[in-house]
């Protein structure tokens, strides 16, 4: 068995597909019209109800119970972008977690949950550049020694 993709209801699929290709760069990779599948592997689906013999008050929306993670190189540079769409509705700002990753997380116009984190790989450069060890820097990010030193290897 091979899991294939995440699949999101939506009210409007017009709507979540100018979302997730403005907002996030998804690019369509197969669009059926009421079902649309993006680049980074998932896809969208109008009509869910329908397609699952649900009524329409069981598909719940703003559950609060799953989020799509999407991470960014230049975090402040997708901030920017963010202010541009007054629309988005914030679950909380911009914080800073103990493992040094800024956050945000927002909702899709449905109310699925997004985090958009900073790249860990780009915290940890961060690090290594300053002159900090890979050990040190695993310690202050709490990844892997592993992830850290393929990081360095890249430098």
């Amino acid at each position: 068995m091979e899991f294939k993709l995440a699949l999101l209801a939506v009210k409007d699929v017009e709507v979540s597909k100018k979302f997730y290709s403005d907002l996030f760069e998804q690019k369509v990779v197969l669009d059926l019209g009421w079902n649309v599948t993006f680049s980074g592997g998932f896809a969208i689906q109008q009509n869910f109800a329908w397609l699952t013999d649900l009524s329409e008050e069981d598909v719940i929306e703003k559950s609060n119970n799953m989020e799509l993670y999407f991470e960014v190189d230049d975090f402040d540079k997708f901030l920017g972008k963010l202010t541009s769409h007054p629309e988005v509705e914030y679950v909380h700002p911009p914080r800073k977690h103990e493992w040094q990753q800024r956050v945000v997380r927002i909702y899709d116009p449905d109310h699925h949950m997004i985090e958009i984190g900073e790249s860990m790989a780009v915290i940890a450069r961060r690090y290594l550049k300053e002159g900090l060890t890979a050990e040190e820097t695993a310690k202050i990010i709490q990844h892997p020694i592993e992830f850290v030193k393929m990081v360095q290897a890249s430098l």
